[in-house]
């Protein structure tokens, strides 16, 4: 039993570390030049399958899409055209990377079922059968 919930927690682990380094990557414009901006979320410590963990990352992830979308204050670069946008993109392509169930979870309590469709977080037919 300890080393299934290991392993889950490990894919769930590498699942969050691939959403840090690759979708939480914005683009921004510095004079002419496209600069990709990546936020590393940890999951060190965490265990996806308990509630109280998945909220805290979710926290976390929703932080990041944040400061990724609104430049982190960096110098120099401009800003994305439609920051919510890109808010709404980056949290729900780490929530969709990283599938663990609670993070889904989390997510269509705090949005709804058409934005979860919108978002590819559900597909239409998961709609259909609730």
């Amino acid at each position: 039993m300890y080393a299934n919930t290991l392993a889950t927690g490990a894919r769930a682990l590498l699942g969050t570390i691939a959403v840090a380094s690759t979708l939480f990557s914005n683009t921004l414009a510095a004079k002419d030049h496209a600069v990709t901006i990546s936020l590393p979320v940890s999951t060190v410590g965490f265990d996806l399958s308990r509630p109280a963990d998945a909220q805290r990352i979710y926290t976390r992830l929703e932080k990041a899409a944040w400061e990724a979308c609104n430049n982190g204050g960096r110098v120099g670069l401009a800003p994305v055209d439609n920051a919510p946008s890109c808010y709404r993109n980056a949290l729900a392509n780490a929530i969709k990377s990283a599938k663990a169930p609670l993070l889904t979870r989390i997510y269509l309590d705090n949005h709804t079922l058409q934005q979860a469709v919108v978002q590819g977080i559900l597909d239409p037919s998961q709609i259909a059968a609730k």
